[in-house]
């Protein structure tokens, strides 16, 4: 897989877009996002959609035109473009905000990325969202703020959170009972795992460049 980012730039509430790709990454315009790029002068690799919000079908050397009757989003779409240039990470900016139902089927992509053996982060304003499966998480060390942990699938085994205010060993949590919500940093390095299952994780954006993803825990003692 490549080392670089693709960066999927949404129609949804713009919190700014700060990042300047490198020639190792991939900016894709997902629909109404070209004009978030077209304002930050970032040129985009890639735009797709069907292009209701836009408005019109733009001129671009790379332009995909998705039927507006399908079963697919066009974030997905867009995902699965990324996935084809051999990306693993993926970064969604402007992909908040707006049509709740659009941040729904957003958090749904991050889950679809780590069960798929990637690793998604959608973006919003002062926060960052992302989801491990089977897998472990470090974060840097901090001196304040919170986090919270939530059971993306209907179940979580084996959950451990350490280094931090409230934790928890090998513990099962639920969809439907948000224990992992406001948690804090003291101070420390932490780490976020899980056995089995799916976690979605709401943490401060401005950590984002020290956080490791560690390989698979499913075949774990």
């Amino acid at each position: 897989m490549k080392q670089g980012i693709c960066y999927l730039v949404c129609a949804g509430r713009n919190t700014g877009l700060d990042f300047t790709p490198t020639a190792n990454d991939y900016v894709i315009a997902v629909d109404g996002g070209l004009r978030y790029l077209e304002e930050a002068r970032i040129t985009p690799n890639l735009i797709i959609g069907d292009f209701d919000t836009l408005g019109y079908c733009p001129t671009h050397s790379n332009v995909v035109r998705l039927n507006p009757q399908k079963d697919e989003t066009d974030t997905l779409a867009a995902l699965k473009e990324g996935i084809l240039e051999g990306f693993s990470q993926f970064h969604l900016c402007c992909g908040t905000g707006g049509r709740i139902e659009h941040t729904i089927a957003n958090i749904q992509l991050l889950a679809f990325l780590s069960q798929n053996g990637r690793q998604g982060f959608l973006h919003d304003g002062e926060n960052v969202l992302t989801t491990i499966t089977d897998c472990q998480l470090t974060l840097p060390r901090r001196d304040q703020g919170f986090l919270s942990v939530f059971s993306h699938t209907d179940e979580c085994q084996g959950v451990n959170l350490h280094g931090l205010k409230y934790e928890l060993n090998n513990a099962f949590l639920r969809s439907t009972f948000p224990l992992g919500i406001s948690n804090e940093f003291k101070g420390m390095e932490s780490s976020i795992s899980v056995k089995k299952g799916t976690l979605l994780l709401v943490l401060p954006r401005d950590i984002l460049p020290g956080i490791r993803i560690l390989p698979s825990l499913a075949k774990s003692p």
